[in-house]
């Protein structure tokens, strides 16, 4: 199977997503096992709001994938897990995902120039 190379927006985002500190942790944790939103926030020591949004974050960039479960109670419990990236960087694979870009900052949407 041959793996597409990322889009410079893909990697924009994926980069600005790891970059957090919390957000890597997140990762790590999740690189583990899967786990779900109330346990994991435990395990990083952050309030589940907060988690939410770094899930959230995490997910837009396609680093993490999240799906609902039943638990034995049938409660809806959301569990997250890592999705399957291969990152390597080096100045050929940026110069080829710079060529990509098509936003100056993919998180604002396009600037005034890029709407004209």
């Amino acid at each position: 199977m041959t793996v597409a190379p990322l889009t410079g927006d893909d990697l924009v985002l994926m980069l600005a997503a790891l970059a957090n500190p919390l957000r890597l942790r997140i990762v790590a944790t999740l690189a583990g096992k899967p786990d779900y939103v109330s346990h994991l926030a435990r395990e990083i020591g952050i309030s589940r709001p907060l988690l939410h949004m770094h899930l959230q974050r995490l997910e837009a960039a396609g680093l993490i994938v999240g799906h609902l479960e039943l638990s034995a109670d049938g409660k809806a419990m959301k569990f997250y897990t890592v999705a399957d990236f291969d990152l390597h960087l080096n100045a050929t694979a940026l110069a080829e995902a710079a060529r990509t870009l098509t936003k100056s900052d993919p998180e604002k949407g396009p600037s005034s120039k890029e709407k004209s």
